[in-house]
């Protein structure tokens, strides 16, 4: 066995080389209360005494009314603070925590003022006839809901995180996909049931005053086992970590205790210290732990250590044997290597930052084809040059289909052609959904936006700078996602700001009320939305459009693209002296909005 100092020093190289992954894995462990729970009590420190917040008290006294059986008077508790605090609201439209209009005002409303919550016991006591009964079934329901969610996420979320530990003590590369990699392999529902069966016996042996220490170690491998094998039976895995910490127990105590004064310091600092460092730095000395134990096991054949049969998370697998594995992905990358065709100086940079092809139509096909394998085959790079563990060799199968790789390239380069159509398309989109929104809202057909074609022109530059100017974003979704609402709100803002301009102060929308605005030009639900949809372009939309588009004649395509353009520019001209106005389209005016009163 290593010392507490040595392995203290691998946890610290680990942690180093995975630090973000590492600490996501614990700060989730905590948010779901799998482990480190009072780590988070930052988010519990209060800013404001109690008595100041009097909604709490009225939503109470709602709910009580309701569980009551008194269902006039919780509804009318509800709609009074409902309209209290949309009257709160009015007073001042242009504050940023909008709640009187918007779909997220309406869902916050619906819980800060425990109208859903009133809704629903209303409805249970009509089906049911009595309001008792209807208390039963609410505890019944949530101890239920409570329980499956601790069952399936909670308590075995320990095996996904030492799963990811493990993978990261010997390989470069741990995917963000490992946190669904026993739903890959289909042993989640098997692995929730061993954790809960190692909990029910430990609940029991707490009972016992030699067992709350005792068997806490006794049981503290599980996790690790069911990482490394999670076809392993359930009673073997406790067994088994139960043998494996024989002669153990104190000295996992011990190094537990060392860490004392990073638990001091974690409470000096509100848990900060803890979610930053100290928390992974735990349980990457804890998986070194383990691995010398397992080690030790090994050596001394201890029965079942053989279910333990995992060797490519302790060592690389030999080169030959992953070659053999992944001989269709190397097969595929050696002649992907090298494109037979190169764009060069102005066009290879234009492609590379904007995404956009300035290449004949024959070049712009071999380079697509290229593109296309690299995309397919990104996923595999890794485990072929030894960085991430390769699954195929996991001793059960991931169900890797090995279908046909050759799925939508999103990492393509537009053609000029193509942006036009789809710029136009994205437009025409754009004002269906404005235009069916207002149908649904409002019950009445309004032509939004200001030119007068069935075009809303923000959607069409929107989506073509998204696939433009956040090219080189593309392969990091996240990053794409977060880009995508900074760029839609920089164009919104600034378009409703030029348009004010232009049209003496004319507004084509305000958000004036909606849930995190700002100015009434831009909200957060807003945004949401265009990041979603923006998603969806980048992905998925953009990609098959292109495909159909390229199937056009290319002659035919840019006589459209030109006829298009030119109608535009001449509904552009006559919306500059003749905009498109009226209700439903530029009927917004903030002094009238803040003079509404609720009576």
């Amino acid at each position: 066995m290593e010392t507490r100092k040595e392995l203290k020093r691998k946890a610290r190289k680990n942690l180093k080389k995975h630090y973000p992954i590492f600490m996501v894995v614990c700060v989730i462990a905590a948010f779901i209360g799998a482990e480190f729970i009072g780590s988070l009590n930052i988010s519990e420190v209060k800013t404001f005494p109690e008595t100041v917040i009097t909604g709490p008290e009225k939503v109470d006294k709602a709910v009580e009314a309701a569980l009551n059986g008194k269902t006039s008077e919780s509804k009318k508790a509800t709609k009074e603070l409902k309209e209290e605090i949309i009257r709160e609201d009015q007073k001042d439209q242009t504050k940023v925590l909008g709640r009187s209009r918007g779909v997220f005002a309406m869902v916050v409303n619906a819980f800060s003022t425990g109208s859903i919550y009133v809704t629903f016991i209303t409805g249970m006591n009509s089906i049911i006839g009595h309001p008792n009964i209807t208390s039963i079934i609410l505890i019944a329901v949530s101890l239920l809901l409570s329980f499956l969610l601790w069952f399936f996420l909670t308590n075995m979320y320990q095996v996904i995180s030492r799963r990811i530990f493990l993978e990261g003590r010997i390989y470069q590369k741990v995917p963000m996909q490992r946190f669904l990699f026993l739903l890959r392999i289909k042993r989640w529902n098997k692995t929730a049931w061993t954790m809960f069966v190692t909990s029910a016996f430990y609940s029991l042996w707490c009972l016992t005053i030699v067992g709350i220490a005792v068997k806490r170690y006794s049981y503290i491998l599980v996790p690790y086992i069911v990482a490394e094998n999670p076809n392993i039976k359930t009673l073997d895995a406790i067994n088994l970590s139960r043998r494996m910490m024989d002669g153990h127990k104190w000295e996992c105590f011990k190094l537990e205790l060392s860490y004392l004064g990073w638990m001091i310091l974690g409470t000096c600092t509100l848990g900060i210290s803890e979610i930053l460092y100290s928390n992974p730095y735990k349980i990457a000395t804890m998986t070194e732990y383990f691995v010398n134990v397992r080690k030790i096991a090994k050596q001394n054949k201890i029965k079942g250590i053989e279910k333990l049969n995992d060797d490519y998370l302790y060592e690389k697998p030999p080169k030959e044997k992953v070659e053999e594995e992944y001989s269709d992905v190397i097969e595929v990358l050696k002649k992907s290597q090298a494109p037979k065709e190169k764009t060069k100086g102005i066009k290879k940079v234009v492609a590379e930052f904007l995404g956009i092809s300035l290449s004949d139509t024959k070049e712009a096909e071999v380079i697509e084809k290229e593109e296309r394998k690299a995309q397919r085959l990104e996923i595999y790079k890794n485990v072929v040059r030894g960085k991430e563990y390769p699954m195929r060799l996991f001793s059960i199968s991931e169900k890797h289909q090995r279908q046909k790789m050759d799925t939508i390239n999103y990492m393509r380069r537009y053609s000029i052609w193509s942006l036009i159509a789809l710029f136009f398309i994205f437009s025409v989109i754009g004002w269906i959904w404005e235009v069916v929104l207002h149908i649904i809202v409002d019950g009445e057909f309004v032509k939004r936006g200001v030119l007068h074609g069935p075009w809303l022109p923000i959607y069409g530059y929107g989506g073509i700078l998204i696939l433009t100017v956040l090219n080189k974003f593309r392969e990091k979704p996240l990053l794409q996602f977060l880009t995508i609402i900074i760029l839609c709100g920089t164009i919104e803002y600034f378009t409703s700001v030029y348009l004010e301009t232009i049209y003496n102060g004319q507004r084509w929308w305000d958000y004036s009320g909606y849930f995190l605005n700002v100015q009434g030009r831009i909200c957060a639900e807003g945004l949401l939305a265009f990041g979603l949809g923006g998603i969806i372009i980048v992905y998925i939309g953009a990609p098959l459009l292109d495909n159909i588009i390229q199937k056009i004649n290319h002659k035919k395509l840019i006589i459209v693209c030109c006829i298009l353009l030119s109608l535009f520019v001449l509904d552009n001209l006559y919306s500059r002296k003749a905009p498109n106005t009226g209700e439903g389209i530029t009927d917004y005016k903030i002094k009238d909005i803040q003079k509404i009163e609720i009576s």
